[in-house]
């Protein structure tokens, strides 16, 4: 299946959802959208040994409605000449995507599903796409939305990880053919402060995907399990300035993947600039 294939079947798809649920985003009961830079870190290169100089701009949205919620972003991801003197690997962009849609249970039910410290359990289907290897992954599951002291949101995800087809094992470019289905476990949060009259945040993800078997253009690959931490501090910038509150924010964000994309021993450990604009 090409990148053009896997596009319309997604277009597709989320025409149907819309059409089913009504989750436009006028009907939103909540949402914000962002555009995030990120600048001034080295990043894992994988396949080439080396790291690189790396700006990402990403542009992302959440919101909420009567029965559950949305979260979808797109990644932009320029790279520079990877720093291995022995490997060098020319400049390189990529876009990479994700969207998600939780069905809140209580809300569909009219029953209030809480127990412990979940106060709601929710249906989540979600899609990965990365045209870079002409491909894509569906991840249908379950969703328990935490409810701890002081976070904004706090929530657990455990979805399978189900590959939706890829270009030709022929292909000169690199290309996921097929793949064995695997699970993700992913808890994302956001957690708000005040340091004296400043208000700030840390808020980001952690996730675990399970190893698997690869079929991909230059033959069979066990990709390893993999741990992907991406916290953020943020400081609202726009209340320091005295304009609008909610709307600028820089901080930095850390991030430490293991195993990056599978590949043993390729492992990121970087922290990089951030500046966020919220609309």
């Amino acid at each position: 299946m090409t990148i053009m294939n896997i596009l319309k079947s997604v277009a597709i798809s989320v025409v149907a959802i819309t059409a089913l649920t009504s989750t436009t985003v006028s009907a939103e009961a909540w949402g914000y959208t962002e555009v995030q830079l990120q600048a001034f870190g080295e990043l894992e290169r994988v396949g080439t040994g080396g790291t690189a100089d790396a700006t990402i701009i990403t542009f992302q949205h959440a919101g909420g409605w009567e029965y559950g919620d949305n979260f979808f972003f797109i990644d932009h991801a320029r790279y520079s000449v990877n720093n291995d003197a022995n490997f060098p690997v020319e400049d390189h962009s990529e876009f990479y995507g994700e969207w998600y849609s939780n069905f809140s249970l209580s809300a569909i039910t009219g029953n209030d599903i809480a127990f412990g410290l979940v106060k709601d359990v929710g249906l989540v289907v979600g899609g990965n796409f990365a045209p870079e290897v002409d491909s894509a992954w569906f991840l249908p599951g379950v969703r328990f939305s935490l409810d701890l002291p002081g976070f904004a949101f706090a929530q657990v995800s455990v979805t399978s990880y189900i590959h939706q087809g890829g270009g030709s094992a022929s292909s000169p470019v690199f290309t996921v053919v097929d793949e064995d289905n695997s699970y993700m476990i992913d808890f994302a949060w956001a957690y708000p402060f005040k340091i004296g009259s400043t208000s700030w945040s840390i808020e980001g993800h952690l996730e675990y995907i399970d190893g698997r078997q690869q079929t991909n253009s230059f033959g069979t690959t066990e990709l390893e399990s993999w741990v992907l931490f991406q916290p953020q501090i943020r400081l609202d910038l726009g209340e320091v300035l005295g304009t609008e509150k909610n709307r600028l924010f820089v901080g930095i964000e850390y991030q430490y993947w293991k195993n990056k994309l599978g590949e043993k021993g390729t492992d990121d450990n970087a922290v990089q600039f951030l500046a966020v604009w919220r609309f």
